[in-house]
């Protein structure tokens, strides 16, 4: 199957593209080839409940006319010359844009780095199985967990490749392999639940199957006799787990496209301080095996690391090449693609870790909520008021207490962005890092 993820193949399928909708009378245009490769399993107590394999085809153009501009998506080639028609029409009658365009070819990657996303291995149903097997059977194991709330194991590949008009042809491969699970510890009214997980883009990165299993196990087990805390205001602690969804409200904050719309409650923040002195936040495309990684753009461009947040002061937007034109900048390589039009996104985003251990963080808080979970979503990107249902355990004199369920934590973004102070933890696992976050003043609901 390796060579059925020929890159140079389907850089020239995306070619073929470009060049038929230059002959159907476009002025400019890109394309975007996609081959990709997946297999998943999923048991429960044992038992096989699904398994799925899928592999496909998918391609998108874009085309110019003028600044109009039209995408169409296609999992097959044949009648390349009627999609490329159909994409030129389309462009004829769309509504005008001043900031259309391709990116601009000085920004080009010339030499794309090699992020080491691929792996190769193959991973037969069979072995899936056993692999999600062992993970619950893992966390089955653990004292006080009474069932399954299932496991799963998978493996992914992609080739990836963008062809333009401007001069910018490449590809490249990514694979991805996980493994997770969720159980159920206690008996009737008093179930918890909880889960872990792994994913990684080479499958020897992954946690083990007991490790896993027995995290999750032991986090369900661990959330037995929980119960609600009064309304108070008070510190809140994030668990690495869910810190990381502080950086996902902020990389929606400084989108290029929601500053352009003006829908960011930061969108006079460019240039202030917006974390507390000390703070340093970084998105990198290039890292090594990131899950965010990639060796260029959806437009071609070569993004470089960038602190998005230096000392604790918001430097730049997260921008694709149309986002820049309207706000007057230059792109910065953030154009996320799938067939579509690119629009802007994070790659690896990571809040760099302070200098106390999570341990020395909790007992300066002395009292207040440990989070471990958050329910929903509850954040307004344009006030930044935020509130989500959580669960975790309470801090009592420095020390987790006892666990805490059905309580809402409340705040603003802005406010709890100044006042973040992180632990010196990482852990490498998703494309968003963070260490353990405490943040205080904020509101706690409950009974």
């Amino acid at each position: 199957m390796d060579e059925l993820l020929d890159v140079g193949a389907l850089e020239a399928q995306a070619q073929r593209l470009v060049t038929a909708a230059l002959a159907a009378g476009a002025d400019a245009a890109d394309a975007v080839a996609v081959r990709g490769f997946s297999q998943s399993v999923d048991v429960r107590l044992g038992a096989l409940e699904d398994s799925t394999r899928s592999e496909g085809d998918d391609f998108g153009l874009r085309v110019f006319i003028g600044d109009r501009s039209a995408h169409v998506s296609a999992n097959t080639l044949a009648g390349l010359d009627r999609i490329a028609e159909r994409a030129v029409a389309m462009a004829k009658v769309a509504p005008s844009d001043p900031y259309a365009g391709l990116a601009d070819p000085s920004l080009f990657a010339t030499a794309p780095a090699d992020l080491d996303l691929f792996d190769g291995v193959q991973i037969d149903a069979e072995a899936l199985r056993a692999d999600a097997a062992a993970t619950e059977a893992a966390a089955l194991a653990v004292p006080g967990v009474a069932n399954s709330g299932g496991a799963s194991a998978y493996w992914s590949w992609a080739g990836v490749a963008l062809a333009t008009s401007g001069g910018f042809s490449g590809g490249y491969r990514v694979s991805r392999h996980g493994r997770s699970v969720s159980v159920i510890a206690g008996e009737g009214t008093a179930m918890e639940r909880d889960w872990d997980a792994s994913g990684r883009n080479h499958r020897a990165d992954l946690e083990g199957a007991d490790a896993i299993g027995r995290s999750a196990g032991e986090r369900a087990v661990r959330r037995l006799g929980s119960r609600r805390v009064a309304t108070c205001t008070a510190t809140v602690v994030f668990d690495p787990r869910v810190a990381s969804g502080l950086l996902g409200a902020l990389a929606g904050a400084i989108n290029g496209a929601s500053i352009a719309r003006r829908t960011s409650f930061l969108k006079e923040k460019l240039g202030q301080r917006v974390f507390a002195p000390g703070i340093r936040i970084t998105d990198d495309p290039r890292r090594p095996r990131g899950p965010g990684s990639r060796p260029f753009d959806g437009e071609g461009i070569a993004g470089a690391p960038i602190d998005i947040v230096d000392d604790g002061i918001l430097t730049t937007w997260l921008l694709d090449s149309a986002t820049a034109r309207e706000l007057g900048l230059a792109s910065n390589g953030r154009a996320a693609r799938g067939t579509g039009s690119p629009s802007p996104s994070s790659t690896n985003l990571l809040l760099h870790p302070g200098s106390v251990s999570p341990a020395e963080l909790i007992r300066d808080v002395g009292t207040g909520f440990y989070v471990t979970e958050f329910i929903g979503h509850g954040v307004n990107g344009i006030t930044g008021d935020y509130s989500r249902g959580a669960s975790g355990f309470w801090i009592e004199n420095g020390e987790i207490a006892w666990p805490v369920s059905e309580v809402t934590v409340a705040g603003n973004l802005v406010d709890m962005f100044a006042r973040v102070v992180p632990a010196n933890d990482l852990v490498f696992r998703t494309a968003h890092v963070a260490p353990t976050l405490a943040i205080e003043g904020l509101t706690i609901a409950g009974s």
